[in-house]
């Protein structure tokens, strides 16, 4: 077995844990930002993100399992999303057709609305913070 040595205390941080630290402060403010300019839409960040996954499927509808992949959300965590999207009217929860063991979530035509005028709010937040300086001014 080899032995891994770490030296506490040296005050050196690798490029690589400067530029990770920096990403998780870049996502923390976005995040912030975003949560903080979609409550004028009644979402949340991530309740916007499964709306627009959803409006911009065909069908606009998907498997829990798919939609938890692409929002990047545990399956408990996106139960909850989709309990306060379906609680607000936004979204419906069906049983699969193919798999009676699986839920569909379909987007509805209020769902779609409200995702669409969140669009622009949300395409601003990440014009503005995305690219630009990070500073520490976000607060809910």
């Amino acid at each position: 077995m080899t032995e891994t040595k770490v030296s506490a205390g040296t005050g050196e941080t690798s490029a690589d844990v400067r530029e990770w630290r920096q990403l998780l402060a870049r996502h923390a403010d976005l995040s912030c930002a975003l949560d903080r300019e979609l409550q004028n839409h009644g979402l949340g960040m991530s309740e916007y993100e499964v709306l627009e996954r959803l409006a911009e499927l065909p069908e606009q509808s998907a498997k829990v399992q798919t939609i938890a992949k692409s929002v990047h959300l545990s399956q408990s965590a996106l139960s909850r999303v989709i309990g306060r999207l379906e609680t607000a009217g936004l979204v419906a929860r069906e049983m699969c057709p193919e798999d009676r063991r699986a839920i569909t979530v379909r987007l509805t035509d209020e769902g779609l609305i409200r995702q669409t005028e969140a669009r622009p709010t949300q395409r601003r937040v990440l014009a503005e913070r995305l690219h630009s300086p990070l500073t520490k001014t976000c607060e809910l």
